[in-house]
């Protein structure tokens, strides 16, 4: 069987609300934030404590000069001063030293918190419904775990490395000023706390602006990835102008939603500039008018313009930095929403391996619809045998791919009870079921790596020897073989290097590689040709063996030598028997027959068993 090893499904535990989102990363890592918390605030302490050292050399120097004079010598100079000088010298040591140590904290742990946002993210992912990925671009996905990863990381940089030092910035500053003056003193946290107020609640007007341009940038993603990946139906229906009048008016979009963004941060900087500004005329005139009165001294004035100069170099960008704040946390709140959402499809608590030896599946008065008020099954019931070869015909809509869909477990029934074995597939792990179904789908897509690994992908354990026997039963060597790097050659973003044919060669030989005890096959064989799909058939009958089969096809030649057929129509299933029964029975089968083959007993285009041996 298939070489997967871990059946439980594995959902992280990830808050919904933002902050709390990003509170349970910074867990994760928390000695290592809380070593960020305590360098980053030496640093802050040692970097605004210099101009507080430079303002005692001045006052000592000042205070030495006066009375000494030319008489002062030099070794008693030498030993006035080694106080102030070893406090500065300190200082810009120390400022280097907590500096380069939070630099260090932060090359460590920052790759490594956004590798852990991204991988839960992702393994969150994983387990959504079919439903929540029918209804999301995977490139716009893709497109929020790594936005959000960056965001929660920028986000507490921002905290740590810009708010954390401004806060200890300004509230040393005002405890030096103290000590100082305590008119200056005042002047600064009067000072700080109208900037900081103002500052917050500008750039929080800004914050929806910030958020619809993080929205409109990951739409635009999403549209430019899905033209791409498009770009075979752009080329062939000669849209390459319409395309990019399409996506025009989403850039147009984006511009627009920026343009205001960027009208109302430049408002912010044109306050914070001012702000600036008055803060170093009201300091510089209040110092020299302090110190003129004889209410400070030169070392005084010195420590209060240091400081001032100081404390607007650290905040004349808090606005600034404040908008890219609101900016980080939208990209984790928009990442956040969009993916931590309740997942539709669970494992019960007590849910356990999934045991399939027999392969008998039974539907017990099932009722869905993909819309609770549209049901498409009502109080539908069925029993496929264990070892059972079925086939599922109807016209499109009618059910089929639904009943796939049920048996897989990618939707639940609003009512009734499916199971295999005897085990209802509610109680058993989804991983553990599907690792036990092999399904080759109409449209495989394939990875963009070699074809072993392709091929390999349905038993990761499968030796070379296994892979290859693989291809060669499901009649891809010979091709493979043709190729310049044979089982290493890589096919391309889905498989777009191989003709539709050899994709569907691909993900059969995957499949047999897995080993499923059950095998569904959804228009399988659709993108071969006939002789091809007959030698593919006898493949799939040499692997039934004790396997049940189920298979879907709108050519009933690809299901005419099942053991049974069943047909559907809206959702119920009108006919079910064999294909000579059902021929007998003149009723929707025998009519959908006639009108592919026009009554013969065999369509001319299979052919016998004899020719196709004399071909492989």
């Amino acid at each position: 069987m298939s070489g997967q090893t871990s059946f439980t499904q594995n959902v992280p535990q990830l808050p919904s609300e933002p902050f709390r989102f990003i509170l349970h990363f910074v867990l994760q890592f928390r000695v290592w934030y809380t070593v960020i918390v305590l360098v980053e605030i030496g640093t802050a302490v040692t970097s605004i404590l210099i101009p507080y050292a430079i303002g005692t050399i001045v006052k000592t120097v000042s205070h030495v000069l006066t009375p000494l004079g030319a008489h002062t010598t030099q070794e008693l100079f030498s030993q006035i001063m080694r106080g102030p000088l070893a406090l500065f010298c300190a200082l810009a040591f120390g400022e280097v030293i907590f500096a380069r140590a939070g630099g260090a904290c932060q090359i460590w742990v920052g790759p490594r918190l956004r590798a852990a946002v991204a991988s839960d993210m992702y393994a969150y992912l994983q387990n959504h419904s079919h439903r929540f990925f029918s209804n999301h671009f995977a490139g716009s996905l893709a497109h929020r775990i790594s936005e959000t990863s960056a965001g929660v990381s920028q986000t507490l940089w921002a905290v740590l490395f810009d708010f954390l030092p401004i806060f200890v910035t300004l509230t040393v500053s005002t405890v030096l000023l103290y000590h100082t003056s305590i008119t200056l003193a005042v002047l600064m946290l009067s000072w700080s706390i109208v900037f900081v107020g103002i500052s917050y609640f500008l750039a929080k007007r800004c914050q929806p602006y910030a958020r619809q341009s993080a929205a409109a940038r990951s739409e635009t993603n999403g549209k430019i990835v899905d033209a791409v990946s498009n770009l075979a139906s752009v080329r062939l229906f000669s849209r390459f102008t319409y395309e990019i009048s399409y996506l025009g008016h989403f850039l147009d979009r984006e511009m627009r939603i920026s343009y205001a963004s960027g009208q109302h941060m430049e408002m912010v900087r044109w306050f914070q500039f001012l702000a600036a500004m008055l803060l170093k005329i009201a300091t510089l005139y209040f110092s020299v008018t302090l110190w003129r009165d004889g209410h400070i001294g030169v070392g005084g004035f010195v420590t209060a313009t240091g400081l001032s100069l100081l404390v607007i170099s650290d905040t004349r960008n808090l606005s600034r930095r404040f908008l890219e704040f609101f900016e980080f946390a939208g990209n984790v709140e928009n990442g956040v929403r969009t993916i931590i959402r309740p997942i539709e499809i669970t494992d019960q608590p007590d849910a356990k391996k999934a045991v399939i030896t027999d392969g008998r599946v039974v539907l017990r008065d099932v009722s869905f619809g993909y819309k609770p008020d549209r049901l498409i099954f009502q109080h539908l019931n069925l029993t496929i045998e264990a070892g059972q070869r079925v086939g599922l015909v109807g016209f499109s809509g009618s059910g089929k791919s639904t009943l796939i869909n049920l048996i897989l477990r990618l939707y639940d029934p609003q009512s009734g009870a499916i199971e295999i074995d005897g085990q209802d597939i509610r109680n058993v792990t989804q991983e553990s079921l599907r690792a036990q179904i092999g399904l080759i789908p109409q449209d495989p897509s394939l990875f963009h790596r070699s074809l072993a690994e392709n091929i390999g992908y349905g038993d990761i354990d499968a030796s070379d020897a296994a892979i290859q026997d693989a291809a060669r039963r499901a009649h891809a060597d010979g091709f493979i073989q043709s190729l310049d790097q044979n089982y290493d050659s890589m096919v391309g973003e889905r498989g777009v290097t191989l003709s539709g044919g050899q994709r569907q060669r691909i993900a059969i030989a995957r499949v047999i590689a897995k080993n499923a005890p059950i095998l569904i096959l959804d228009e399988a064989t659709s993108s071969l040709d006939s002789v091809t799909e007959r030698a593919i058939q006898e493949t799939i009958d040499d692997l039934s063996g004790a396997r049940t089969v189920i298979v879907i096809a709108h050519r009933l030649s690809t299901i005419a030598h099942l053991d049974r057929i069943l047909v559907f129509d809206n959702g119920c299933i009108v006919e079910d028997g064999s294909h000579a029964a059902l021929l007998r029975r003149d009723g929707v089968y025998s009519r959908l027959w006639t009108s592919q083959y026009g009554g013969e007993a065999a369509p001319n285009h299979v052919l016998d068993e004899q020719r196709v041996q004399a071909v492989f």
